[in-house]
């Protein structure tokens, strides 16, 4: 088989969960090949440079085979490349560092932790050497 649906091709080699994800990301204008953005039913062929933008970052994937029925963990090396820029895993990396600071749509409410978290980086440090209970002498 030298052409494979995209939905199909990402599903088989594990870059989504479930096909009706991939097809999701098709139809929300996540996924671009070659450049230009695809439907699910487009068919992808050996050569082919995929762009998945899954934020904060867009993954680059080559195509070396045409599938349509998942595989193995092990086997996906034979089916493409990632060709992802380093920059795009230094963005990663910036989120992660920076990560409760941010938080993505739809996390939730921040737990415990990250309270704690947040609290120890915005509490500015000279704070601690400070005694607040001034005595006042009073004025007869």
């Amino acid at each position: 088989m030298s052409e494979a649906r995209i939905d199909k091709w990402m599903w088989a080699v594990r870059i989504f969960k479930t096909r009706t994800i991939a097809a999701e990301a098709c139809k929300k204008g996540r996924i671009s090949i070659n450049g230009a953005q695809a439907k699910a039913a487009r068919m992808v062929k050996p050569g082919d440079i995929i762009q998945v933008r899954k934020p904060p970052i867009t993954y680059s994937f080559k195509v070396l085979q045409a599938i349509e029925k998942r595989v193995g963990a092990k086997l996906v090396a034979e089916m493409m490349e990632n060709v992802t820029t380093p920059d795009q895993y230094e963005l990663l990396e910036m989120s992660r560092v920076s990560g409760f600071v941010n938080r993505a749509k739809g996390t939730g409410r921040p737990t415990k932790k990250d309270r704690r978290s947040l609290e120890e980086f915005t509490a500015p440090e000279f704070m601690d050497d400070f005694d607040f209970e001034f005595d006042f002498e009073e004025e007869d």
